[in-house]
């Protein structure tokens, strides 16, 4: 039913926790980012800003012709209004999901992932770039905690997107220099998710994967090196 592109990153992480949890049948077809496959021009045809995860949904709730989706943002929402699982109907709390499901697109990803780029990948170590984006990792943990405060999952009670969205950007704490003894609410959820069948599932169907390096040494070259001229 859905052709999943993916690499097991944080944010091809997302799309497997989704699909185990809602129980739909996917096949994955690996973008290896350190090879260049998101460049090529099938790709790019669904997938214009040359990034995965993206989707190719076979089965549309409209029965039209397959819909494809990029934006590992985009995926999560659309999954959860075809399937009607992990996004409440309530507008209020529909509201508040979406609320942090952005908070995690615009935030806790990129501030994360700079974190990640400046402390392992960038040739030269930059304190004050190591210091900022460590600093604002942590400060976002410290939202994410407060949030997290005398509530099961970020929306509430019930397991939504948003938390499948933030909680492969966690699983780097320790890449990320943090340490989640500091914030023992996100701790306890934490847990809680890493600890649900699904996500053991999500985490399983990565391994034939993961034994790639995720960055090469001329992987950088193609992540790093790009600009709206470049060509691959």
């Amino acid at each position: 039913m859905i052709d999943l592109y993916y690499w097991p990153t944080p944010n091809g992480h997302k799309i497997t926790l989704f699909l185990e949890e809602a129980g739909l049948d996917y096949k994955i077809f690996p973008v290896n980012i350190s090879a260049g496959d998101q460049f090529k021009p099938e790709f790019l045809a669904f997938s214009p800003n040359n990034r995965m995860p993206a989707i190719i949904d076979h089965d549309p709730a409209d029965s039209g012709a397959a819909i494809t989706v990029f934006e590992s943002g985009a995926i999560l929402q659309y999954l959860a209004e075809k399937t009607g699982k992990f996004l409440p109907t309530d507008v209020r709390a529909k509201k508040t999901v979406m609320e942090w499901l952005f908070w995690q697109m615009g935030g806790l990803g990129p501030m994360a992932g700079q974190n990640h780029h400046f402390g392992t990948y960038a040739p030269e170590k930059i304190p004050y770039a190591i210091n900022r984006y460590v600093n604002e990792t942590n400060r976002l943990y410290g939202v994410l905690n407060k949030r997290l405060e005398g509530r099961d999952f970020i929306g509430g009670d019930d397991y939504t997107i948003a938390d499948m969205a933030c909680y492969p950007w966690v699983v780097s704490h320790e890449k990320q220099q943090q340490d989640l003894n500091d914030f023992p609410n996100l701790k306890r959820w934490f847990e809680t998710i890493r600890s649900r069948p699904a996500t053991i599932a999500a985490y399983k169907a990565a391994e034939p994967y993961s034994s790639t390096p995720a960055v090469t040494e001329e992987g950088k070259k193609i992540l790093f090196g790009q600009s709206s001229k470049s060509k691959t």
